[in-house]
């Protein structure tokens, strides 16, 4: 079993993220790490934190001339704005007098945050619930997305849609409807996506959400929008119906809405299917090439809380960031009047960046999902064992109802 924690507050020394359970010798360098941060910091409609950080991924253990030691895989990320917050984040007392925030904003963890741990100011609340948290989360996802790519298996995301503005072509129906049934290679739906400042497939409306965010700018507002994640490569058989908390479908929808401002998440065609009929709905069952496939992808790639060894297409909800240099009411834990929100340093939108932190969230259920299933202490283990069920699935299958 693999697990993960992090530790670290968003204007703290820095982020340290512990990773184990891997196989050892895994090829793995910062290089790959920081080349995926750096992913998670571009897009349209960032605010001046990017400006300030240049996410690096510090290895302190677990590898060894570029492979994993079977360890635990320890990285830390410097917070490069510490420097200006040293007095206000100061581990221990100071004499010097720091202003306590006390005034919440509407849709953070301010106010539930000092209500929970009792606190007297809502600072405390902010540092941890902060999506800077996220930036470890792409250093770990990182290293269980190398270690997928040692068996064929690949993430990639889109956005689909910021502030409404969705594109001509349904590039999310494509992947369930057959069109992309068969799609090889989802990290070529990254590629493509990168290349726009606001990660779409589509030149004409990715205009359209550049003229929506500079809307939104003017305003003093933000965005939210939706995003799809799709893994390719997956084998038949990860997860299992046996039991609700090993069920991959549900493990994915947790990982997934765990992100900061995910409020929805479906897989395959999710809520769409339950207004439609159950013949529209089903895979139908093929035989190509010798093997069993399916027409078309509306499950997602997932059966029974099980990989059917189609791509897993996964569809996030962003909602718009809590903080807006316009702010709605709220109320003075001080005084108990009525006032504006706070203003804290933000983005107007970051769901270019949520969807590249999904793929490392998917990534690390996909590899946990793998090594439950294939084990091995050694990466030259874990694909003896995996080449091995390849290469008898279908033989026993076949046998079976002989």
């Amino acid at each position: 079993m693999i697990r993960f924690l992090t530790a670290g507050e968003s204007h703290g020394k820095g982020l340290t993220a512990i990773a184990e359970g891997f196989p050892s010798n895994i090829p793995f360098d910062e290089e790959y790490v920081n080349f995926h941060l750096a992913r998670r910091q571009l897009g349209y409609g960032r605010g001046g934190r990017m400006k300030i950080e240049t996410d690096k991924a510090e290895f302190l253990s677990g590898v060894r001339f570029g492979k994993t030691l079977g360890s635990p895989v320890a990285f830390f990320i410097q917070n490069k704005d510490w420097k200006n917050w040293q007095k206000k984040m100061s581990v221990g007392e100071i004499e010097e007098e720091v202003e306590k925030v006390v005034i919440p904003r509407p849709g953070h963890a301010d106010l539930v945050g000092v209500s929970k741990y009792n606190f007297n100011d809502i600072r405390n609340s902010i540092e941890r619930s902060s999506a800077r948290e996220t930036a470890a989360r792409v250093a770990v996802g990182s290293l269980a997305r190398k270690f997928l790519e040692q068996f064929g298996i690949k993430v990639g995301s889109f956005v689909e849609n910021i502030g409404g503005v969705y594109p001509a072509n349904n590039f999310g129906s494509e992947l369930l409807e057959g069109k992309k049934v068969n799609l090889k290679d989802a990290w070529s739906l990254s590629r493509k996506a990168d290349k726009s400042v606001v990660r779409v497939l589509e030149k004409e409306q990715e205009e359209k959400i550049i003229e929506k965010i500079d809307e939104a700018k003017e305003k003093g507002d933000t965005l939210g929008g939706s995003f799809y994640v799709v893994a390719t490569g997956v084998p038949l058989g990860l997860g299992s119906f046996v039991h609700y908390d090993i069920k991959l479908s549900a493990d994915i929808a947790q990982t997934i809405m765990s992100i900061n401002a995910v409020k929805g998440v479906e897989i395959g065609g999710g809520f769409a299917l339950a207004d439609k009929f159950g013949s529209e709905v089903h895979d139908v069952i093929i035989k190509r090439k010798g093997e069993l496939t399916r027409r078309t992808n509306r499950a997602g790639g997932i059966e029974g809380g099980i990989s059917t060894g189609l791509p897993i297409v996964v569809r996030g909800a962003m909602k718009p960031i809590a903080t807006l240099m316009s702010p709605v009411e709220t109320v003075n834990l001080q005084t108990m009047g009525n006032v504006k929100a706070r203003r804290e340093r933000s983005d107007f939108t970051a769901v270019p960046a949520c969807a590249v932190i999904a793929e490392s969230m998917l990534a690390w259920v996909i590899a946990k999902y793998f090594l439950i299933k294939f084990g091995g202490d050694s990466l030259e283990e874990t694909r003896d064992n995996y080449e091995s069920y390849l290469n008898k699935l279908s033989v026993r299958l076949k046998k079976n109802f002989e």
